[in-house]
């Protein structure tokens, strides 16, 4: 999700900042050298499938448009517990203030793709598929579904302008 990133995923990635107050961490403002650099690693604590490594590469960025970012794995890709899944080089003030809303892009997606991922294992060999549905959590509908194409199913629809069955 870095090239062609959609408008609207900009606009959360904002959002989400803006309302966890990134730009006011007293915290770090207080404690850390403001020049300080430091290399942060983000470790998966469960098995699953991993979605909203672009949010969070995208988090980091506006936080600290120099920072450097590699990711060990890429969304849709199955991660075992302890495994890395991305590392961080940058001002450690920055990376303090955009952990924790990094963070909860990776943990929110990637646990409706590992859900999504588990029933469509559960419906291998039949002709069933998993669909998704609207009921998304306002404001996130596209990046929730993008978690369940993560995971092996298909979206249903967008929204009520798009036929039943696309």
């Amino acid at each position: 999700m870095r090239k062609g990133v959609p408008t609207l995923v900009r606009q959360i990635i904002r959002k989400a900042l803006e309302e966890d107050r990134a730009s006011k961490d007293v915290t770090s403002q207080a404690l850390l050298d403001p020049k300080l650099k430091v290399r942060a690693v983000i470790v998966a604590k469960e098995a699953g499938v991993l979605c909203g490594t672009g949010c969070a590469q995208l988090v980091f960025r506006a936080l600290d448009p120099k920072s450097q970012w590699i990711p060990h794995l890429k969304d849709g890709e199955r991660v075992t517990a302890g495994e890395k899944v991305l590392s961080i080089t940058g001002n450690a003030r920055k990376i303090l203030a955009g952990e924790r809303v990094a963070l909860n892009f990776l943990q929110h997606l990637s646990g409706i793709a590992t859900l999504t991922s588990r029933f469509v294992t559960a419906v291998r060999g039949t002709k069933a598929k998993i669909y998704d549905t609207r009921k998304t959590v306002p404001g996130l509908r596209f990046l929730q579904k993008y978690a369940v194409r993560c995971g092996g199913g298909t979206n249903h629809r967008m929204d009520l302008a798009q036929a039943v069955w696309n």
